[in-house]
């Protein structure tokens, strides 16, 4: 979780208010806590802000991922306002349904190959550690933040494979579930689009991306992103909202 910009997520959350938020996995980074505890005061700001907003009336649906599996022992149940799910639809003010899952469940190589997912999961933050250093080198030049995991994403021919399957599948399995669309995280690379026939929607991260989706009041998904240094603005209530993966 050391990764995580914590702050921002803190400060999208204090801005939007919804009627529902759905935390699409990998919440708690429970790879890295297995190795070495790290659980900084930001993170119990986190926490009790999602617990505030339940108390006030948020619904609070939290579906676990592979970094956070340990979670799925309690799928089913409620902690105090919060509950846990494997997968749930949402219904839009438009009518239209979406399926709303973590993912990893559709990934070959966490399913079957954990071992590999887990050198996967080294060389990212690997990667991530690399971005630090150039990302000081570019501020001190005053030049804007730059990823090199997000550039791989766009640029090497086997991440770009790997997306397209993975969007595959879960289009593929929207569509025999009878739904609209699916919205899900796992692969870090926000995304929305209709090109297989359905509604994808992936929400990205918090590590790099800083982004959410969100409904309007209108029943239209948007895809957010949250800037380092927001500008001022009015506290902003949205009719459901969807966190993604603070802890990868």
């Amino acid at each position: 979780m050391r990764p995580t910009r914590i702050n921002q997520l803190i400060d999208f959350l204090r801005w939007h208010d919804a009627d529902a938020i759905y935390l699409v996995g990998d919440i708690v980074d429970g790879w890295r806590l297995a190795k070495a505890w790290h659980w900084p005061a930001e993170y119990n700001a986190f926490a009790e802000l999602l617990i505030e907003k339940a108390l006030a009336g948020t619904r609070m649906v939290v579906l676990p991922g592979n970094h956070d599996e340990f979670l799925r022992e309690y799928l089913g149940t409620y902690f105090g306002e919060i509950e846990f799910v494997d997968r749930t639809v949402h219904t839009t003010a438009r009518g239209k349904t979406y399926l709303v899952i973590h993912g990893d469940q559709f990934d070959v190589v966490v399913e079957y190959a954990k071992w590999l997912a887990h050198v996967g999961d080294w060389a990212y933050r690997f990667a991530l550690r690399v971005n630090i250093v150039l990302n000081w080198v570019r501020r001190r030049l005053g030049l804007t933040y730059w990823s090199l995991s997000a550039w791989a994403k766009h640029k090497v021919k086997n991440a770009v494979s790997v997306i397209g399957r993975f969007e595959e599948a879960l289009s593929l399995e929207a569509r025999e579930s009878g739904v609209d669309g699916v919205i899900c995280g796992h692969i870090h690379y926000a995304d929305m689009h209709e090109r297989l026939g359905i509604h994808y929607v992936n929400t990205g991260d918090w590590v790099e991306s800083c982004t959410a989706v969100a409904e309007t009041h209108d029943g239209l998904l948007e895809l957010i992103s949250w800037s380092e240094t927001p500008p001022p603005r009015t506290p902003r209530r949205i009719r459901r909202g969807r966190v993604t993966e603070p802890g990868e």
